[in-house]
């Protein structure tokens, strides 16, 4: 998931009355501001050459278009929605489109370290309904900075639903997915370079339903930069393991451009 910000305030003046007479007095100017709101709304809109979730092509290798809106209050507590093209040739079933439905809670819970935790629910509207393809999944991360890089270390975990079913019987399964990030800022430039590494164990394994292994490891490196305003670009490669099939586990070089508001 992908941060902005925006706050917008306004000013009303009142302008200075002068009197007239023997000599003139300038009464004091005031400014009045308007409170700010607690709710700040921040979103992008993104171009992918391909759509990777947790190193699993989920557009058969095609671009896809996403975009995602959040509504934060100043107490740490936001709900928001993201939302993806994706393509029946990686996700039989499951439509063209998936959409995130998100709340959580974020603060400082100690002098620079960021706590991060809420619930994910994943929905496919244009699923078929031979199966259930929604699930939810609850998620927790911790963010700190460490000279010029910041690490972010987390876990998700869907339990047991119907929508995760065990391969061989059918019956509901679960998922575990832990990972690190490390981005660092390239000093007097606009430049991030990042670094990512996740683990799973359950169904949503990179290969489970093509060999049966219910662990897998993703990775990449990549960089991105502010090219104008709110207008940024990103190149990543992309990695996972197991067998490599073409346009769904195979690694890759993805782009990016992002407009953010």
């Amino acid at each position: 998931m992908r941060e902005y910000n925006m706050t917008i305030s306004i000013r009303g003046a009142i302008a200075a009355t002068l009197l007239a007479g023997s000599a003139l007095a300038a009464a004091p100017a005031f400014a009045d501001e308007a409170p700010a709101s607690p709710v700040t709304i921040t979103g992008n809109v993104s171009l992918v050459t391909d759509y990777r979730f947790r190193g699993i092509s989920q557009s058969a290798g095609k671009m896809a278009v996403q975009g995602g809106i959040t509504a934060t209050h100043s107490s740490g507590f936001y709900v928001g929605t993201w939302s993806s093209s994706i393509s029946e040739g990686s996700l039989p079933g499951y439509g063209s489109q998936e959409l995130d439905l998100f709340a959580g809670w974020s603060g400082e819970v100690t002098p620079g370290v960021t706590l991060d935790a809420g619930l994910l629910y994943y929905v496919y509207p244009g699923g078929t309904d031979a199966f259930d393809t929604d699930f939810f999944e609850p998620w927790a991360s911790i963010k700190g900075t460490v000279g010029p890089a910041t690490i972010k270390v987390g876990a998700n975990y869907a339990w047991k639903q119907s929508s995760l079913p065990n391969a061989f019987d059918g019956s509901k399964d679960d998922n575990l997915y832990v990972y690190g990030n490390v981005d660092i800022a390239i000093p007097s430039t606009p430049v991030t370079v990042s670094g990512h590494i996740g683990y799973t164990n359950g169904v949503l394994a990179p290969c489970y339903y093509c060999t049966g292994d219910k662990t897998g490891v993703d990775y990449s490196i990549g960089a991105s930069a502010t090219v104008f305003g709110p207008l940024s670009v990103g190149v990543s490669y992309i990695g996972v393991s197991g067998p490599s099939f073409n346009n769904y586990s195979d690694d890759s070089v993805v782009g990016t451009v992002t407009a953010s508001f």
